[in-house]
């Protein structure tokens, strides 16, 4: 990696990086050493911060810190830069963008004929998740929550789109397992259902009657937005300054308490019996992410911020 950069920067003016981990140590002292501007992208909470590379020494401290400009995707990302000491003048709340073009609500006779293509069956209620099967993404209280609409006699399918098993270190492979025996001891194992990571996710976006991101721990979902610019109506954790700043609770779209089941079950009983409801949430959810988080936006102020260190 180290040649490789030595090759390319002396042609390069800004380095971008997304994120932080180790890998960012040397791309730093590298981009330094050539005098290179840049500027960093903060995406994940409790891991895009500087307390957390901090945590890993000093080098990795002063890794984080040599970036020009600082891009937070959320407020509470923003916020942790600040109480580290980072100066505000350094810092610039960016979220993420969506392109509104992929990610658009369906006609209904898409609509139909995308079912038609998964299986689904006409009038069969349809409740997305979109992520890794993490402990902090809690498909698992989804499930929960679901079990409860079982019980009153609602009727529903989950299709949980994301890696069950992976190398990757959040991920819980238990979880799906857990998920899959719970349903099968209830006899309904054929109402929940796994696809795997996916290129063309916003066709299930574009199918589906309703999204939950039931997370403990977000800065900018990306999932979430999609979901809203395909006009879903979406339930999600409040989580603040994350998605308390997105979703304002029955104008376009439902906050429920962080780990509250019976909530999330009673937000998701009010978006699947009532067609009206749905359509107003989603409505003003499509219109929340093409007023401030089209992607036109956000490389608009990406090129701000490269013309800013450049400076």
């Amino acid at each position: 990696m180290l040649r490789r950069l030595a090759s390319l920067l002396p042609g390069i003016d800004v380095v971008h990086l997304h994120g932080f981990s180790q890998k960012n140590v040397p791309v730093a002292v590298t981009a330094r050493l050539l005098r290179k501007r840049s500027v960093l992208t903060l995406h994940t909470s409790g891991q895009d911060e500087p307390q957390a590379a901090d945590v890993r020494g000093q080098l990795s401290g002063w890794a984080f810190r040599s970036a020009d400009l600082f891009l937070p995707v959320s407020p509470n990302l923003a916020r942790r830069c600040e109480a580290a000491g980072i100066p505000k003048s350094k810092i610039r709340v960016t979220p993420n963008g969506i392109d509104l073009d992929r990610f658009t609500p369906a006609t209904p006779s898409e609509r139909s004929e995308l079912r038609r293509e998964f299986g689904w069956r006409p009038g069969e209620r349809v409740v997305l998740f979109v992520g890794f099967f993490s402990r902090d993404k809690r498909p698992d209280l989804l499930f929960r929550a679901w079990k409860r609409l079982v019980s009153d006699g609602v009727s529903a399918k989950i299709v949980y789109i994301g890696a069950t098993a992976s190398p990757y270190f959040e991920v819980d492979k238990a979880i799906a397992d857990e998920i899959r025996s719970g349903a099968a001891a209830l006899g309904r194992a054929a109402d929940i259902v796994f696809v795997p990571p996916t290129h063309t996710v916003q066709r299930y976006y574009r199918a589906a009657d309703a999204f939950v991101l039931s997370s403990i721990r977000e800065a900018h979902p990306v999932a979430l937005l999609e979901a809203m610019a395909c006009g879903l109506p979406c339930i999600a954790s409040r989580i603040e300054d994350a998605t308390d700043v997105i979703i304002e609770d029955g104008v376009n779209g439902r906050l429920v308490d962080v780990d509250d089941e019976q909530a999330m079950a009673d937000a998701l009983t009010d978006v699947l019996s009532n067609a009206g409801r749905a359509r107003t949430l989603g409505d003003g959810a499509r219109r929340t992410v093409a007023a401030r988080y089209d992607i036109h936006q956000t490389a608009e102020r990406w090129l701000d911020a490269y013309r800013t260190v450049l400076r």
